[in-house]
C-alpha cells in the first residue's frame, strides 16, 4: 500500500459543494488502496476576509493574536471536509497543525518548519482513517504558541508531511491542470508542462509563479519528494516536479515565463564609493528580516566618487525598509532615497539556456519590439529577469512567451480563477 499526501487550495474548497467534490476524490484515492493524508487550506478568500476584519478592529494587530485568528480558516475547512468524508461512509480525522506535530520557529506570520513529529497521524492511518491536517500553521518550539507559515504555507506543510511520513509523492491540487509556461490568465495559450525540474520550478516560484510556494519547492528538492501538480476539478494528468536527470534528450530552452507585481524598488542615491558602505546598507535591511531580490549598483561617478544602489523587495516589507534606511542616512552619508512601487518583474526560466546562445538577445528584442523600457536586469544560470513598469507586465509576458515559441494551439482552462 502506498502513502500519498494531497493538498487542496482555497479555490478547491470554496463552498459546500466544492468540499463534497473534494471528499469524493479523497475517498476514491483511499478506496484504491492508498493511505491518504490531506492538507487543506481555508475556504476561498477566508484568510483575506479574516485579515480585513482584523485590520478593521485594530490598525496594527498583535502578531500572536493575528496568527490565532488566521489559522481558524484552515481548521474550519478540515472539520467540514472530515464531515463530508464521513457522509461517504469512510472515517476521517482532522488535526490542527500543532496536533499533527508541525513544529516551527516563533516568527509569527512567517514561521519556518523545524520538525514534524507525526505520531498521531501515523496512529490514525494505522486505524484506517483518512487524516486531514489544517495547513499553513504549526506550533512554536520555544513559546508553544500557534504560528502561521506565511502565505502559500499549506504547500510547504504538505511537502514537509510527505517527507516525514515517507510518502510516495505529494499531490498539490489547484484550479489549473498543472504548471504552464505562463499564467493562463495573462497568456490564454500558455502551454501545459508534463514535467519540470526542481531547479526550474524554484526559479519560476521565486520569480512570481503562484502555482507552487517557493519554500514548498525548496523542501521538495532537499528531501527529493516528487510533487504532482494537478487540478481539483478534473482527473487529467498534471505536472510532475522532480529531479530530472540528463537522459540525453534535448530539453526546451525556456521552461516558462513568470511575472511578479508584488515588489517595489528602492534607490539609494549618492552612496560614498568606499569599502563597506554597501555592506552597512544591507546589514541594516537584514536586521529587520527583509529579503532582497534584485540589486544593481551603478558605476561610480569620477567627479563625486559616489554611486547609486537600487534593489527590489516585497511591497509588504518596503515601508519598514525605508524607515530603517532613513535611520542610517547620516551614518552612511548618502544623498537621497527614492521609492517606486509601480514596478513589475518579468522573468524567463529554463535549464536549456545554459547551452543555447542568443537567449538574452531574443528576450530583449521581443521587449523592445513591444515598446517596453527596462529599468533593471538580473541573471542567473537558468534565468533572466527584468524590472519594468507594472502596466507593461501583461504585454511583456505575452511578447516573451511568443518570442520563444511557447504558445500552444488551444487555450488553457482555468476552473476557478485564483490560480491556487
Amino acid at each position: 500500500m502506498s502513502r500519498i499526501v494531497q493538498k487542496f487550495g482555497g479555490s478547491s474548497v470554496a463552498d459546500a459543494d466544492s468540499i463534497k467534490r473534494v471528499a469524493k476524490r479523497i475517498v476514491a484515492t483511499r478506496q484504491a488502496g492508498h493511505d491518504v493524508v490531506v492538507v487543506i487550506s481555508a475556504m476561498g478568500d477566508t484568510t483575506d476576509e479574516l485579515m480585513d476584519l482584523a485590520l478593521r478592529v485594530s490598525p496594527r494587530p498583535a502578531p500572536r493574536e493575528l496568527d490565532m485568528l488566521l489559522t481558524a480558516g484552515e481548521r474550519m475547512s478540515a472539520a467540514l471536509l472530515a464531515m463530508a468524508i464521513a457522509d461517504l461512509g469512510m472515517t476521517a480525522r482532522s488535526f490542527t497543525g500543532s496536533q499533527a506535530g508541525v513544529i516551527t520557529t516563533a516568527n509569527h506570520g512567517n514561521a519556518r518548519i523545524i520538525d514534524i513529529t507525526p505520531g498521531r497521524i501515523v496512529s490514525a492511518l494505522e486505524e484506517g482513517d483518512v487524516v486531514i491536517v489544517a495547513g499553513f500553521q504549526g506550533v512554536s518550539q520555544d513559546t508553544r504558541d500557534v504560528t502561521t507559515i506565511g502565505r502559500g504555507g499549506s504547500d510547504t506543510t504538505a511537502v514537509a508531511l510527505a517527507a516525514s511520513l515517507a510518502a510516495d509523492h505529494c499531490e498539490i491540487y489547484s484550479d489549473v491542470d498543472g504548471v504552464f509556461t505562463a499564467d493562463p490568465r495573462i497568456v490564454p495559450k500558455a502551454r501545459h508542462l508534463t514535467e519540470i525540474s526542481y531547479e526550474e520550478m524554484l526559479e519560476l516560484a521565486a520569480c512570481g509563479s503562484k502555482i507552487l510556494h517557493l519554500r514548498c519547492v525548496e523542501y521538495a528538492r532537499r528531501e527529493r519528494i516528487p510533487v504532482h501538480v494537478r487540478s481539483a476539478f478534473t482527473t487529467r494528468e498534471g505536472t510532475w516536479v522532480t529531479d530530472l536527470r540528463d537522459d540525453g534528450t534535448e530539453r526546451p530552452v525556456i521552461a516558462g515565463v513568470a511575472h511578479d507585481v508584488g515588489e517595489a524598488k528602492i534607490t539609494i542615491v549618492g552612496v560614498p564609493d568606499r569599502v563597506g558602505e554597501a555592506a552597512r546598507i544591507f546589514q541594516e535591511i537584514s536586521s529587520i528580516d527583509v529579503s532582497i531580490d534584485m540589486i544593481v549598483q551603478n558605476v561610480s561617478a569620477v567627479a563625486t566618487e559616489r554611486t547609486d544602489i537600487s534593489f527590489t523587495l516585497p511591497k509588504t516589507d518596503s515601508r519598514a525598509a525605508v524607515e530603517a534606511l532613513t535611520g542610517i542616512q547620516q551614518e552612511v552619508d548618502f544623498a537621497d532615497l527614492l521609492y517606486d512601487d509601480q514596478i513589475g518583474k518579468v522573468s524567463i526560466v529554463g535549464a536549456g539556456m545554459r547551452s543555447h546562445p542568443g537567449v538574452s538577445a531574443t528576450f530583449f528584442a521581443a521587449l523592445a519590439e513591444a515598446g517596453i523600457n527596462l529599468e533593471m536586469i538580473s541573471t542567473s544560470g537558468i534565468r533572466i529577469s527584468v524590472v519594468i513598469d507594472d502596466q507593461d507586465v501583461p504585454r511583456a509576458v505575452r511578447a516573451a512567451h511568443t518570442a520563444f515559441g511557447l504558445d500552444a494551439d488551444q487555450e488553457a482552462t482555468v476552473y476557478a480563477g485564483t490560480g491556487r
